[in-house]
């Protein structure tokens, strides 16, 4: 455990951890996990009422990272503003891959499933798991835009929403 790879991170540093989202390291805590000492990010987070413990050696390994860059977020509007691209592949394998995406923690494969998942009024219903793909994969990309701008996440919404129907119209 090198000094130099975990202070990377530090404590209310706000980070993406990839399966769950934008979180905020809390403190770096020490504890004995069966025999062997650890040093852990404590990361809560506050939208999931949840808290993650991350060992320290492991965070980048496992993906954790620093919020995207104001340049990456305009990258991801970008797309957002882009065609949806709707593969004629199952709907059971087309999931699979926008939940890859969604949990892989990069923010322009979240934008590209919100790309392709938005429906405007005039569209066909969504089907009830293609909507809580939309969902958590919007909640996600909302939540580190917000992070970013420094904003909160109902105006990050609606700069989602105004690009997403600026493209409709």
């Amino acid at each position: 455990m090198s000094k130099s790879k975990k202070s990377e991170f530090r404590p209310d540093d706000y980070v993406v951890y990839p399966a769950h989202g934008v979180g905020q390291i809390m403190s770096i805590e020490k504890q004995d996990i069966a025999g062997i000492e650890l040093e852990l990010f404590v990361i809560s987070f506050e939208k999931d009422k949840m808290t993650l413990r991350v060992p320290t050696h492991k965070a980048t390994e496992i993906g954790m990272r620093s919020l995207s860059s104001p340049d990456v977020v305009s990258k991801a509007m970008t797309t957002l503003k882009g065609k949806a691209k709707v593969k004629r592949a199952m709907w059971s394998r087309r999931a699979q891959e926008y939940e890859q995406k969604i949990n892989s923690g990069d923010l322009i494969a979240i934008a590209e499933v919100v790309r392709d998942l938005h429906r405007t009024d005039d569209q066909r219903e969504q089907s009830y798991s293609e909507r809580q793909l939309y969902e958590a994969a919007l909640e996600r990309l909302t939540r580190e835009v917000a992070a970013v701008s420094g904003g909160d996440e109902v105006q990050a919404a609606k700069e989602v929403d105004e690009v997403l129907v600026s493209r409709a119209a």
